[in-house]
């Protein structure tokens, strides 16, 4: 039989549990840290807009970036005063459709990247963290052999040989390739993390209670182990998403990024620097400018989840 005391001490820690889990005491204290602090509110309505350009382009142009009419080759922005409010490339593509619709692959690659590294991140962070062991020693050897290996270097190679691959044209067709590639190497710092607050979070009281109780492993990890992770992680995610839009531009900028013909922010700057030094500095400054924006915005945002969701930060 179960002793009640126990029984009692599980119930008592899993409601507390249920309440992190459920908008209880962290993320209601973290709302109301986020709420005080102004350029975290701004920071999340730039973002928004953002995403809100990537889902939903024919809200904010009517122009299909890929009709292009060379007769209308290098119009300057005309602002609200014409039908090319940024502009048109040297090819007479509108810049404004351009650059709306090169939000939806350069954002839609990094929510994919960075949701796949968490995935990946937490279930083998868990793994590591609980069962110690062999487990352990191989999880930990594949993350320190990933670590070694440069970001840029591995994606220059890896794309570069695969890029007669046809992988279609669709959007999700044409981020495949630095998708995996950039998801292959950018899962490890989730496992770290979670596998060091598993390891602080294993042996507590009511760890040990559900356990004498004959809770399963997966349950244990599940409902007990893991949700003490999830503040960290999330407070992550804001800044890795940035950080892969960077990437992403960087690949752009090398040829071998987002494949045309999607149009993504990396491609448009890639584009723009090469007249730069001529009269169109607008065909660089608009996409930099967005990508500059939605970045700064994430960093901003993942600074005051961190200090929001870190105890010791408030």
């Amino acid at each position: 039989m179960s002793d009640p005391s126990v029984s009692a001490l599980v119930a008592e820690e899993t409601a507390t549990v249920d309440r992190v889990q459920g908008g209880g005491s962290l993320w209601s204290n973290a709302w109301r840290t986020l709420r005080r602090r102004p350029e975290v509110i701004v920071a999340a309505l730039v973002a928004l807009f953002f995403v809100v350009v990537a889902a939903f382009p024919r809200l904010f142009t009517s122009q299909d970036p890929q009709r292009c009419d060379i007769s209308n080759s290098g119009i300057r922005p005309q602002w609200f005063s014409g039908p090319h409010p940024f502009g048109t490339d040297i090819a007479g593509c509108d810049l404004l459709a351009s650059v709306v619709y090169g939000a939806r692959p350069s954002l839609l690659l990094a929510f994919i990247v960075v949701g796949l590294s968490v995935l990946i991140g937490v279930t083998l962070g868990t793994l590591s963290g609980y069962y110690l062991g062999w487990v352990d020693t191989a999880i930990s050897r594949a993350v320190e052999v990933f670590l070694v290996i440069p970001l840029l270097l591995a994606a220059l190679l890896l794309l570069s040989l695969f890029r007669t691959v046809d992988t279609g044209s669709s959007v999700l067709g044409s981020i495949l390739q630095p998708a995996l590639v950039l998801t292959a190497f950018g899962w490890m710092g989730y496992t770290r993390y979670v596998r060091a607050n598993v390891l602080e979070t294993k042996n507590l009281d009511y760890v040990v209670a559900a356990k004498v109780l004959g809770a399963s492993d997966l349950r244990i990890m599940v409902r007990h182990v893991l949700p003490n992770a999830i503040g960290t992680v999330t407070a992550l995610i804001p800044t890795a998403i940035a950080g892969v839009i960077s990437t992403e531009a960087v690949l752009a900028f090398l040829g071998i990024g987002v494949r045309p013909p999607a149009v993504s922010w990396g491609i448009l700057i890639s584009n723009g620097s090469e007249r730069f030094t001529g009269d169109s500095q607008y065909l660089l400054l608009f996409p930099l400018g967005c990508l500059v924006l939605t970045v700064l915005a994430l960093v901003v945002l993942g600074d005051g989840l961190r200090d929001a969701l870190d105890p010791k930060l408030r």
